[in-house]
This record gives structure tokens, C-alpha cells and sequence, in this order.
């Protein structure tokens, strides 16, 4: 399945099976596995693979989805929305600094990759604080979002902490309905 390349995006293949991609969002760069056979034409990006093993298969798999999420990257970007669920549980963000308040002794501080932007968007009196990241790569705008979520993931019982924006959460009963 070739990935088709938007207007505005341009890529190029290096020597050493590296694609490079720039778009109006940012520049990115990928190493395929020399295995792989990578071409450019038509406004299409085709991969190849030697044969049918499952080795093959796989990298093939993997690399056209690198590939695929690199040209949507650099066109239309990535967005990861999460909610701060929780009495007193807030969020603010100065520039590349997010300030958490998570029922801890003292406030966290995590400061942000240049390629990821954030913003806490003011919520109405009784809505979760939420906060929106924004990036060109996927994998880092993922590993960004799971470190936040590590200060304090939602428990079971009654859904505090943080959560991604319509994640639906298992919830367990307490121990009154346990004993009844």
C-alpha cells in the first residue's frame, strides 16, 4: 500500500536507505532497514520487500507506517488531548514548562521537547483541567504524553488522575458493595 504525499510535503531518499520528509510543519528523517526497497514516484512513496518471511513482512509493515506517520506529520501534525481528573488536580503552562498540581507535597515541573507545544485551555467551573499537546512526531508527542500520565494514573475506584480525553476507564466497586 503506497503512502500518498500531500502538496505541500517533499521527500527525499537519501543514500544509506534514510527518507527524509519536510513539510510546512517540520522536517523528519527515517533509516529503513537495507532490505526494504524504498521508492519515489507519482506523489507516492512504495516499499518492497525481498520476500515473504515473517521478518520481512514485518519491517515492511513497520516502515511504511513510520513512513505514513511522518507525511501526515509534517502536513497536518498530531494532537494528544488528557484530563486532569480530581479534586484540587490543575495544569498550567509557561512557554516549554508544564506545571502540574497533583495532590503531591510539592508541584511537578516538566519541561517539554522544542518539537512539542502545549496549551491548557481555560475549562468552565465543574469540567476536569485538560491539557493539549502538539507535535510533528508521533512517537515523541506518545512517549511525552505517557510520561505525564505516569505522575498519577487514573486508580479503579473513582477515576482520579489522569486520563486521555474519552478514554473509558474499568471501574471496580468499593468494598460496601463487596460486603453486600
Amino acid at each position: 500500500m503506497p503512502v500518498n504525499l500531500p502538496a505541500k510535503v517533499s521527500v527525499e531518499l537519501l543514500d544509506g536507505n534514510v527518507v527524509k520528509v519536510k513539510g510546512p510543519l517540520g522536517e523528519m528523517s527515517q533509516k529503513v532497514d537495507p532490505a526494504i526497497k524504498v521508492t519515489i514516484e507519482d506523489n507516492e512513496i512504495k516499499f518492497e520487500r525481498p520476500g515473504d518471511a515473517p521478518r520481512f513482512r514485518s519491517m515492511h509493515g513497520l516502515y511504511r507506517a513510520l513512513v505514513a506517520n511522518m507525511v501526515k506529520g509534517v502536513s497536518e501534525g498530531f494532537e494528544i488531548r488528557q484530563q486532569f481528573v480530581g479534586v484540587g488536580y490543575r495544569v498550567s503552562v509557561e512557554g516549554q514548562i508544564i506545571t502540574m498540581s497533583l495532590g503531591y507535597s510539592h508541584d511537578i515541573k516538566l519541561r517539554l521537547a522544542p518539537e512539542v507545544t502545549a496549551e491548557a485551555p481555560q475549562v468552565k467551573k465543574g469540567e476536569d483541567p485538560l491539557l493539549v499537546l502538539k507535535s510533528h512526531d508521533r512517537q515523541l508527542l506518545g512517549q511525552v504524553a505517557a510520561k505525564i500520565r505516569s505522575y498519577r494514573r487514573p486508580e479503579p475506584y473513582k477515576g482520579k488522575g489522569i486520563k486521555y480525553a474519552g478514554e473509558q476507564l474499568r471501574r471496580k466497586a468499593g468494598k460496601t458493595a463487596a460486603a453486600k
